[in-house]
């Protein structure tokens, strides 16, 4: 029998109600993460040469990242973190960590079978430390911003759906400001790494595989197969290669992303975990609807 002399919880102050509306809350933790990200990409650009420093630099601007997030949520949306929950990360972020890498390098040995990559040697193992900083800070700051922040507030308004397609177009069409980035490498990763890392968030309800996914294809792509990322700019890995081929195949100046092998290979993977998303009832409905 609940006790009817306990008191009802008080209402929030207005300003935390304004603080706590959606459109708020994706300005202002939205801002935050962009500009960690950012942050952690110009410290890192200052350590250039010096990997290790780099690494220090990324792991504090990670540590900051999930600091301000976990903060955020704890103390504006006053509840628990529960993307973060710590329980399962070991498990979800190992098995990213494990389909990320697969993923990538399917792509390669498609494009070796094509006679399109061809390894021409080895590097010492000390080219595979400079990307693993990058990977980091992107894997996990791009995944707090897009997934943990745009995605997650967007769809508690307006559903899942919705917050599919918005979350994908903005974190595609944001690489447009690499240096090598295309407007073709731009849609593709929308469509391919939009679906994949947002159906890995629906299916678990937590950012850590999405985060895994993030990572290792990022470093598999540059420290071990000497790839462009994103567009980005080239820096040679563990494997001295040569690409040559069409750019539908090769992805061009944009990097793998933007060809027809990872489109197929991502999106597929990612349309198996929308329908486990969707089987396991993890499909949220628009805010008017529910």
């Amino acid at each position: 029998m609940s006790d009817a002399s306990a008191p009802s919880p008080l209402p929030a102050p207005p300003w935390l109600r304004i603080l706590r509306h959606p459109g708020v809350r994706l300005l202002l933790l939205g801002f935050l993460l962009f500009y960690t990200l950012g942050f952690s990409n110009h410290f890192m650009a200052a350590q250039e040469g010096s990997p290790l420093a780099a690494l220090a630099v990324a792991v504090g601007m990670v540590a900051l990242g999930l600091a301000i997030y976990a903060g955020f949520v704890r103390w504006v949306e006053g509840r628990q973190v529960t993307e973060l929950a710590l329980s399962p990360a070991a498990r979800e972020l190992g098995l990213g960590l494990a389909v990320g890498t697969a993923l990538y390098t399917s792509c390669v040995l498609v494009l070796m079978v094509l006679g399109i990559y061809r390894i021409e040697g080895l590097n010492p193992l000390s080219f595979l430390l400079p990307a693993v900083a990058m990977a980091l800070s992107s894997g996990f700051l791009e995944e707090l911003l897009f997934r943990g922040a745009l995605f997650r507030i967007v769809e508690e308004w307006a559903g899942s759906w919705v917050a599919l397609v918005v979350s994908s177009f903005v974190f595609g069409f944001l690489h447009l400001v690499n240096p090598e980035a295309t407007v073709t490498g731009a849609l593709f990763s929308s469509i391919e790494a939009g679906l994949l890392l947002a159906a890995a968030y629906m299916v678990t309800r937590r950012l850590w595989l999405g985060i895994g996914f993030h990572v290792s294809w990022n470093y598999t792509q540059s420290a071990v197969f000497s790839g462009i990322v994103s567009g980005g700019e080239a820096a040679p890995g563990l494997i001295r290669d040569t690409i040559e081929g069409p750019a539908l195949l090769t992805g061009g100046s944009f990097g793998i992303e933007a060809s027809l092998t990872a489109f197929v290979f991502c999106t597929a993977v990612g349309i198996v975990l929308l329908r486990m998303a969707m089987r396991r009832g993890h499909v949220v409905p628009p805010s008017w609807k529910r």
